[in-house]
């Protein structure tokens, strides 16, 4: 009986899939109709618009608040590309990813994406980010943009990386600087990889990963480094310049430990103070509502039933009995979430599907996806 009220619903997806994908092709692929899914009790549609707002700036959006590119109707957002702040470059990026999500079952069957997708799509796709944040191919061409200082930090204690690392900047001119750190074999010397943190003209901070030959990657090496992928980064900077956490030892020819964090706090104050005076954008004095972001793309990845039954539009008793076999979960970090279902678990039971996203946000993944080749 399960099973024939499955197959019903998923026939009456696919009647109504024709004519709302023949609509879509006339639609200007600059714009895009998000839906919102509740994901838990204390969830409400004005918390993921910040988060949306939060997840839009991380890659580059200016957010001008004299442009009116987000609205909501019910639980659909709506958003015109055009009207947030992007570069053209990354509008060109946008546009394409736009129309992959237009061709999905997905928008075709429900003429939305999911909330929670989409910002999947933006931010734990390592390809997607540096595309649409214009993170260049090469260590080579960020470092040409900039000039080192000749001080350079040394950490023999890193909280992230196992390996040691040589910590080196530019001068933090407006929301212009770079840091470099290079991971290194500290008997050796030999450097296996490099990662670097820009500042953006929207305050938000740009991370790259690059192989030891100067060559943009998706993720940390797991041997060397715990930072994962950009995601992650975004995650543990929260925006911010971050000093250090532990202390380190002194080394001739380098900063002492007093001095790296002492330079460290200066350039990390001095971008705040940058940010708060910025008059479009997201309110960066509401430091926390990055978490918004969070909660949109854990909230996605693992699912509860109830927020599957609202995102598959089919009762609440019928999703339980699909997945009366999986085993649930608690999030340790949000237990409000609920019991919880992995993504890559229930996706094939949908009676759509979406554009597939990687099989995870923040670390090294199975599934990397790439949908701007």
């Amino acid at each position: 009986m399960k099973k024939l009220l499955f197959v019903s619903f998923f026939l009456l997806f696919i009647s109504c899939e024709t004519n709302t994908y023949d609509e879509l092709q006339n639609h200007d692929n600059n714009t895009l109709l998000l839906k919102w899914n509740k994901a838990y009790p204390d969830d409400t549609i004005d918390q993921s618009l910040i988060g949306l707002k939060w997840g839009l700036s991380y890659v580059g959006a200016k957010l001008p608040k004299t442009l009116n590119g987000i609205s909501t109707s019910n639980n659909i957002i709506s958003i015109d590309i055009n009207k947030l702040g992007f570069s053209e470059s990354a509008i060109e990026k946008l546009t394409k990813l736009n129309f992959k999500i237009k061709e999905s079952q997905e928008y075709r069957t429900t003429n939305t994406i999911d909330l929670g997708r989409y910002i999947t799509l933006l931010l734990g796709a390592s390809e997607h980010y540096y595309e649409i944040t214009g993170t260049p191919q090469t260590l080579t061409e960020i470092l040409n943009r900039y000039t080192l200082l000749p001080q350079k930090g040394y950490i023999d204690n890193s909280s992230v990386s196992f390996e040691n690392r040589i910590i080196k900047f530019s001068e933090q001119n407006g929301f212009t600087q770079i840091f470099l750190s290079e991971e290194v074999n500290p008997v050796s010397g030999e450097i296996f990889e490099y990662e670097t943190i820009e500042l953006l003209p929207n305050g938000q901070l740009r991370f790259g990963i690059f192989d030891a030959n100067g060559n943009r990657k998706n993720n940390t090496d797991a041997s060397h480094s715990n930072a994962g992928k950009p995601g992650k980064c975004m995650w543990c900077h929260e925006s911010n310049i971050n000093q250090m956490f532990s202390h380190q030892n002194d080394y001739a020819g380098y900063l002492t430990y007093n001095e790296l964090q002492n330079t460290l706090i200066s350039y990390r104050e001095s971008n705040r103070k940058q940010k708060l005076a910025l008059t479009d954008g997201v309110d960066f004095s509401q430091s926390q509502q990055h978490t918004l972001t969070e909660l949109l793309y854990i909230s996605f990845m693992e699912p509860s039933a109830e927020r599957l039954s609202l995102e598959w539009k089919m009762p609440l008793t019928l999703v339980q009995g699909l997945l009366s076999n999986l085993p649930t979960h608690i999030y340790t970090e949000f237990p409000f979430l609920g019991n919880l279902y992995y993504r890559k678990d229930i996706e094939n039971l949908a009676p759509f599907q979406g554009l597939s996203v990687s099989s995870s946000v923040r670390e090294q993944s199975e599934i990397e996806v790439n949908h701007l080749n």
